[in-house]
């Protein structure tokens, strides 16, 4: 099992308690004992499942050979018998593929790793995978992204137990945001954007968060959501405090940085988060981030210092004569 699947979530969880909203999380595996994870580092003393009593939340920790073979039957026991009784179920990463083989997510929207999206579609056709997002709620399961998107789907948790204040201050001790502007491919604003409170709002938003370049204009928002534009520009302004063309062009543009940052032209960005033009982009750039595309995506590429010609630089290795330097 991947490491960070079960630590990231865990640590959320801390925090929070920390804050005063407390968690009592229990390790659990199919026959109890130690659990190697994929760094070579064990996780100790976990509670055979059958020995684990009630809980509230079963989360299933992600492993790349769930996503290269069925997952054993020990396993899939083991899980079934937590999330039978358990109110609500999670999975990290891969882990989607047990809740998958289980059942649980048929007829369901579900996410997992982007690398192992198209695997968990084609072996669970019943299954509604949407690749782009970072977490899914889908009645009692949620699905996430993987492995540092277990942090992500932890603070959805807090703020469903506890409200978005106890997330957000759990995501400040830990430095990240609430929602980030970037990750799998979904791309929503960062911390300072509240939630939408309505599950009208919060559909909507999240269709267009999945596909930002389809045609979200306002009449087409608002007859996705059978209410009049004016009904919906106000439900932007209570919940969001924007209009809904601002919000919109801010997801896009949180794509179109994404786009860039893997690599895209950017006219490439422009397209494909629905931004447009090339020219569009950078006034959008211009507007909301006080930067241009191209100097955007030199900053956030790389964590190394480059010069002006766009070089990467490296320093000076301990040895007097070792020197190395690539070119981007």
């Amino acid at each position: 099992m991947t490491l960070l699947d079960v630590s990231g979530p865990l640590e959320v969880l801390h925090q929070a308690g920390r804050l005063g909203h407390r968690y009592t999380p229990v390790l659990a595996s199919p026959r109890g004992g130690d659990v190697t994870t994929s760094s070579g580092l064990a996780l100790a003393r976990t509670m055979a499942a059958a020995d684990v009593g009630p809980i509230d939340t079963l989360v299933v920790a992600g492993a790349d050979l769930l996503a290269e073979q069925s997952p054993g039957e020990e396993l899939l026991a083991a899980a079934a018998v937590l999330a039978e009784r358990t109110p609500r179920v999670a999975s990290v990463c891969s882990g989607a593929f047990v809740l998958a083989e289980l059942g649980l997510l048929n007829g369901r929207r579900a996410t997992t790793h982007w690398r192992h999206a198209k695997t968990l579609a084609r072996r669970y056709p019943r299954v509604r995978v949407e690749p782009d997002a970072l977490h899914i709620r889908d009645g009692r399961y949620v699905t996430s992204a993987g492995i540092s998107a277990g942090i992500d789907l932890a603070l959805a948790l807090v703020e469903d137990d506890h409200g978005a204040e106890a997330a957000r201050s759990a995501a400040r001790e830990l430095v990240v945001f609430m929602q980030r502007p970037g990750g799998q491919s979904q791309f929503s604003t960062a911390l300072v954007t509240p939630p939408a409170r309505s599950d009208l709002l919060r559909s909507l938003t999240a269709s267009i968060l999945a596909d930002p370049a389809a045609d979200h204009s306002l009449p087409t928002m608002a007859a996705s959501a059978a209410v009049s534009a004016r009904h919906l520009t106000r439900l932007f302004q209570a919940e969001l405090n924007t209009t809904p063309a601002r919000w919109v062009e801010r997801v896009r543009l949180d794509r179109a940085q994404q786009l860039l940052l893997d690599g895209h032209s950017v006219t490439s960005a422009a397209h494909h988060s629905g931004l447009g033009s090339d020219e569009t982009l950078r006034r959008a750039f211009a507007r909301h981030l006080g930067t241009t595309p191209t100097e955007y995506r030199r900053r956030f590429t790389t964590t190394r210092p480059q010069d002006s010609s766009g070089e990467i630089r490296f320093e000076r290795a301990a040895t007097p004569d070792v020197e190395c330097r690539a070119v981007e």
